[in-house]
């Protein structure tokens, strides 16, 4: 007898580009389609990476909001929670902030079996209103899931029981990295992130002003967009470093680009679980990242990268000049980095774990069928 398919519903706020939509993208394309109907939910069906979602999922449904303090939003959840009854959702999960505050309310009124929350971020961006609604909302949630110890940690703070908390890392398409060079000689210094205050870019170009009166050469590529790239532009002007800076935007290829890049850069002030980090290290290329939140648990100092204090240029400036100085070095940290990576970090990990979760909670809950349900012990 062939399995049967489950209901499942991912929920996200829309499809740009990002850290979190990444993850639960591919995790999407990834989960045994033999075994999941996957439907999403978002609040805005755009984003450059809408055609990748449409071509897995079984459906998408979009529930705009635009705030949650706007009095729609109740008819939205109404909505969403309607929407779970009609498609016999069996499990909810929801993979950010937004989708936490609105989506595991909406399901347990629905009454939906299993309900999994996401924590993939320490929230340093976010109000103290918008925390205490997503506290609230994991009270809806059946399992927290973590990206990190340093995000499950978050959690204990907020009080939520250890008993609802699953860590789960990131994945990794080791794939797109296998051909790449370990060793390369130049100077190409890369980070890869959003243009946001808490990614630490204002400390990496007054880093940069160090860097450059050692190493004149020395380039530094920034790939990522965001509310912050003017003002990075003008201030890159005023340090007299945009000579020596290259503004690539969003790209798809960060592997390749990886594969021109000596060292990668992760200068955050905060930081769950670094997915430019990981990319940097399956590519060989040494890290050199802040020491906070994930990061911690990635990078091993003098092993597999290079930790630094947050916000600190001076300290930041000295790991750069050290490896580019040190070609040896450089390739010895890319080797370890890339190992750690193969061995801790593949999608086919990170869904295999993903996709033993759902079960076993479905089955705790008698929330599947007996031929369902014996997939759980398989």
């Amino acid at each position: 007898m062939s399995p049967v398919q489950l209901n499942t519903a991912l929920v996200l706020s829309s499809f740009h580009p990002g850290g979190t939509e990444y993850q639960t993208i591919e995790l999407l394309r990834r989960l045994d389609p033999t075994r999941w109907r996957v439907h999403v939910a978002c609040f805005h069906r755009d984003g450059a990476w809408r055609d990748r979602v449409e071509s897995a999922a079984a459906s998408v449904t979009s529930f705009p909001l635009t705030s949650f303090r706007h009095p729609g939003t109740l008819r939205q959840m109404r909505r969403f929670a309607h929407w779970c009854r009609e498609r016999q959702i069996r499990l909810v999960h929801a993979a950010d902030l937004y989708a936490n505050i609105f989506a595991l309310p909406a399901a347990a009124l629905a009454r939906v079996p299993v309900r999994i929350g996401s924590r993939r971020e320490l929230n340093p961006d976010k109000t103290r209103g918008q925390i205490v609604l997503q506290r609230l909302a994991y009270a809806c949630a059946h399992v927290i899931l973590a990206n990190s110890h340093a995000a499950a940690g978050r959690l204990h703070m907020e009080r939520v029981s250890p008993s609802r908390i699953a860590v789960i890392p990131n994945g990794l398409d080791l794939t797109r990295f296998s051909d790449l060079p370990v060793a390369r000689n130049g100077r190409t210094v890369m980070t890869v992130a959003n243009l946001r205050p808490e990614k630490g870019h204002r400390t990496l170009l007054a880093a940069a002003v160090r860097v450059l009166a050692s190493f004149p050469d020395a380039r530094f590529r920034v790939v990522g967009d965001g509310p912050e790239r003017g003002r990075l532009e003008r201030l890159a002007a005023e340090l007299g470093v945009a000579h020596a800076v290259e503004w690539l935007g969003h790209r798809d290829d960060v592997a390749a680009l990886l594969g021109q890049a000596d060292i990668s850069v992760v200068p955050s002030t905060s930081e769950a679980f670094p997915n430019a980090a990981v990319e940097a290290m399956a590519a060989g290329v040494p890290v050199v990242a802040s020491a906070v939140g994930g990061l911690v648990e990635l990078v091993r100092p003098g092993q597999n990268g290079l930790l630094v204090p947050h916000s600190d240029p001076a300290a930041l400036a000295q790991a750069i000049e050290l490896l580019l100085g040190d070609a040896r070095l450089r390739g010895r940290l890319g080797r370890a980095a890339r190992h750690d990576v193969a061995a801790r970090y593949s999608f086919e990990r990170m869904v295999t774990s993903i996709d033993t979760l759902y079960l076993t909670e479905l089955h705790r809950r008698r929330a599947v069928q007996p031929t369902a349900a014996s997939l759980a012990a398989s």
